[in-house]
């Protein structure tokens, strides 16, 4: 498989141009594209351990079971979904016509864009890239899609699986580094989506401006989860961790860091602590333990724990691990960090990573200002069995989801929306929200014959003025 092959920066745009001018001679009929999301299941199913075996050679080691699901299983679903319900999504909507305007009627037809632009990341390389393409794909757009640089191996493997299901003319896989990324979100699409960090998702923002490109940014932040007074701590700590240390804690939904009361400190982190060790017995050689994806980010990580130590905070590693080794492998065992102060690194940026922060309150609502004095998050957790308090925190924040009792299941929900708000993200994608975000949803009026409207034309006078006083009485 070649890896190294990138798409020079002048092919993007007769690229472009070659998938929209496919795409406007022929809008992609309902059994074009149910044949084309079946053709992409069987063909990615067909090489679904393969996929795994790819992703696990990027990152250096990385759980083939969380492949299977989180890049496997939320693909094959998601096309599932789509196949099932797109006969229902297509249909033109009819829609009521104002009573002044009748017999007039009134529709609204579901219309593809043209060309979808996807930008995916290297955490979760497969989904984040296959399930906005086959989206777009049901809402009848051509696609071009840039996987990430840091997943070599695995974008040559979608660029060879797309272009066994997919026409050149239907989609296109751009490969290359940020040059290119600049480049391909600068183009004129019809639509583009990003998903990645806040700071990328500004620049490709300010790119997609140029030619004003509606933009889907699926991006991360700071994910908090809440436990409240009386909930059970082991049940608590065992949610937490199947969400924290998921592809070793590198997921944009994440819990970021945990809110608990402080009487309960204590006694969480030994929950935890058994839960992490009942997991992972050991670190180093573990297959079910993924590595951090690249010596930056890696190094990052370093970096956060050294601060968050210099600045006094208690810096616990639920699993001992050789300092060298876990350096030789880009290890980072799960860690807690407690009661960081904010002006840390750790604390103001997205950890991205296997580290937890524990923050204690004494007052419930605590809990409620601190989020709402920080940027809007992707994803909010809380662990709690008063009804009221939970419907307090609804009411009082705004996060992109939240999951109550539990993390991170929301995200794969098929009837829900999934995306984020304000530095979080804009816009939603998954199931039927995807579907409707894009496709260009066109209104139509069909004019009767006689309308009420042709009595109100100059010289305004006589009708017109009585017309005028009835519809403004």
């Amino acid at each position: 498989m070649d890896i190294a092959a990138e798409t020079p920066i002048p092919e993007l745009l007769p690229t472009l141009q070659r998938l929209r001018a496919a795409q406007a001679a022929s809008s992609p009929s309902y059994e074009q594209r149910r044949d084309d999301l079946k053709r992409l299941r069987d063909a990615f199913q067909r090489r679904i351990e393969e996929m795994a075996t790819t992703v696990s050679a990027d990152f250096g080691s990385r759980s083939r079971h969380e492949s299977m699901v989180a890049d496997g299983m939320t693909v094959l679903n998601e096309i599932d979904h789509l196949r099932r319900h797109l006969k229902k999504w297509m249909r033109s909507q009819r829609r009521m016509v104002n009573w002044i305007f009748q017999p007039a009627r009134a529709e609204v037809r579901v219309q593809p864009l043209g060309v979808v632009g996807v930008i995916s990341p290297w955490n979760y390389p497969v989904s984040l890239a296959l399930i906005p393409l086959a989206t777009a794909i049901a809402a009848g757009n051509h696609v071009m899609v840039k996987p990430s640089e840091h997943t070599p191996r695995t974008s040559a493997f979608l660029r060879d699986l797309l272009a066994e299901v997919f026409p050149a003319d239907r989609v296109a896989v751009v490969l290359g580094g940020t040059d290119v990324a600049a480049a391909f979100a600068a183009l004129p699409l019809d639509h583009l989506f990003f998903t990645g960090s806040t700071a990328v998702g500004r620049l490709v923002m300010a790119a997609a401006a140029a030619n004003l490109t509606p933009v889907t940014l699926e991006l991360g932040g700071k994910s908090p989860c809440v436990i409240a007074p009386g909930y059970s701590l082991p049940l608590a700590a065992a949610r937490i961790a199947s969400g924290k240390w998921l592809n070793a804690g590198q997921t944009c939904i994440a819990p970021d860091y945990v809110m608990l009361p402080e009487t309960s400190r204590e006694d969480f982190i030994v929950a935890l602590r058994a839960n992490v060790q009942a997991r992972f017995p050991a670190i180093a050689g573990n297959p079910d333990y993924t590595r951090i994806i690249n010596d930056a980010q890696y190094q990052r990580l370093r970096g956060y724990l050294e601060e968050a130590a210099a600045h006094g905070a208690e810096v616990i590693e639920l699993i001992p691990l050789d300092r060298a080794r876990a350096d030789a492998e880009r290890l980072i065992p799960p860690t807690l960090v407690i009661d960081p102060t904010d002006d840390i690194a750790l604390m103001r940026e997205e950890i991205f990573g296997p580290i937890l922060p524990l923050k204690s309150y004494r007052v419930f609502d605590d809990t409620i200002t601190y989020i709402n004095a920080h940027p809007r998050p992707l994803a909010l957790y809380q662990f709690d069995n008063d009804r009221a308090r939970v419907e307090r925190t609804l009411e009082r924040t705004v996060a992109g989801g939240v999951s109550i009792n539990d993390t991170v299941m929301h995200y794969i929900q098929d009837r829900l929306p999934f995306g984020g708000v304000g530095l979080s993200g804009m816009g939603h994608y998954h199931g039927r929200d995807g579907f409707f975000a894009m496709s260009k949803l066109k209104p139509v009026l069909y004019q009767a014959r006689l309308s009420s409207m042709a009595l109100f034309k100059p010289p305004y006078r006589g009708l017109a003025d009585k017309l005028v006083k009835f519809l403004t009485r």
